[in-house]
């Protein structure tokens, strides 16, 4: 195991915002930065989403559950209004989409693929 903590720190402020595209499809409005990425399942589980205002992302389950916390702005989710300071676990199997009137950064844990419905 690699003990030097300076290789696992990751300095959002250095990293670039991108545009969310998962399996080819461009969320508009969406933008990702990787905190963690598995190389074992070949995605990020880790992440740093931005919502531009007005944009969503459509109705999905998370296989394994999520956790998130609201770093600014305000988002709904599953008709629930989150703002910032809030955080949200939802259970495996926890089906629902996303919304941002205002706009918003949020932190995501998402240990398995996002599966779109």
């Amino acid at each position: 195991m690699n003990t030097n903590i300076h290789d696992y720190i990751v300095k959002t402020e250095q990293k670039e915002w991108q545009p969310l595209i998962e399996k080819g499809i461009h969320y508009e409005g969406i933008f990702v930065k990787s905190l963690k990425f598995d190389p074992e399942k070949n995605r990020s589980t880790s992440i740093l989403l931005k919502f531009e205002p007005g944009a969503s992302y459509p109705y999905h389950n998370h296989p394994a559950g999520e956790e998130l916390f609201i770093m600014e702005g305000d988002a709904t989710i599953a008709g629930a209004q989150l703002e910032k300071g809030d955080y949200l676990y939802t259970p495996p199997n926890f089906k629902h989409s996303v919304k941002s009137e205002q706009g918003c950064t949020i932190l995501f844990v998402i240990p398995e693929e996002v599966e779109i419905l």
